[in-house]
């Protein structure tokens, strides 16, 4: 006669955490990817605000102006252009913490979500702290684009927490896959903070008054430019790649759409050069660059396990 094993315990849950409804897996993710739109949208609205000349339309912080907390007409439109990308702000805050609490509560307890979601919540009184810094120094061209990489760094976490949140095992991948999913993510991340750089030399400071970052327009665009076919190349790679090795379907989809969305960028970034940098298209490039940073993570997130 056997008898059955008695089922696991459940976690306790104390305190506070008793009043944070218990989330599913499936709700984890969706907060996350409200994190990753959320922060896809203030990189958008943040260079709006650069592109437009409203980097000081609010000119002092934590206030807009020495006297308020909001703009007033005097201000303009680049007063409301400025507030609203520090309102959009607040947004991303709130869906981070609702995110952070998710993670937390949910059971069985993940160590590594847990870490990621921590991080990447940090990293937005982070970049708040980093903006009101960048306003305060008029707009110093190093810090803007500290404070715009900060949008890149927080997507890759939330990226990889969801990738982790996986139940599925992770597929067997090839050596040579795996090392281009590295290369990728290395390329692409080269790629988007020399873009900073050239934003920074360019003729978009934020504000007519501010200066640039000293470096010579020409030769860092080229720069920029030889990190992109660098990683054309090592994505045309991985795409063939994944299709003449065992790869998972998912990560075949996910190489072919981080090279998609490379040349789209890259037929947006050449097609901005050549025409004087309208505001528009830069904005375009600078929307598809978070894009970018999310995709070439998942990819890396599902490189799976060395194959034996």
């Amino acid at each position: 006669m056997t008898t059955d094993a008695p089922a696991p315990e459940a976690e306790p849950v104390n305190g506070f955490w008793r009043l944070v409804p218990e989330p599913s897996l499936d709700a984890v993710r969706r907060w996350g990817w409200a994190s990753v739109v959320a922060n896809i949208g203030i990189v958008a609205t943040g260079g709006l605000v650069r592109l437009t000349g409203s980097g000081l339309g609010c000119p002092t912080w934590p206030s807009c102006t020495d006297e308020s907390y909001v703009p007033h007409g005097e201000l303009g439109i680049h007063g409301a252009i400025e507030f609203g990308n520090r309102m959009l702000g607040f947004v991303v805050a709130v869906i981070a913490i609702c995110t952070w609490l998710a993670v937390m509560r949910y059971r069985p307890r993940r160590t590594d979500l847990r870490r990621l979601a921590t991080a990447a919540a940090l990293g937005v009184p982070l970049q708040a702290l980093i903006g009101g810094v960048s306003v305060l120094t008029g707009l110093n061209p190093w810090i803007v684009s500290a404070h715009f990489l900060v949008s890149p760094i927080i997507i890759t976490l939330t990226v990889a927490m969801m990738r982790r949140s996986r139940t599925s095992p992770y597929p067997h991948t090839p050596p040579v896959v795996r090392a281009l999913a590295t290369a990728c993510v290395v390329a692409v991340w080269l790629a988007v903070a020399l873009g900073t750089l050239v934003t920074g030399a360019g003729p978009h400071s934020g504000d007519p008054e501010t200066g640039r970052n000293g470096l010579d327009e020409t030769v860092i665009s080229q720069l920029h430019a030889d990190v992109v076919f660098a990683l054309l190349g090592a994505s045309i790679a991985l795409v063939i790649a994944t299709r003449v090795t065992a790869t998972s379907r998912t990560l075949r989809k996910l190489a072919a759409w981080l090279l998609a969305m490379e040349l789209l960028q890259g037929a947006v970034g050449f097609t901005q050069y050549f025409t004087g940098l309208p505001w528009v298209l830069v904005l375009i490039h600078m929307f598809f660059a978070a894009v970018l940073i999310a995709l070439v993570t998942a990819v890396y997130g599902e490189r799976g396990t060395p194959a034996t």
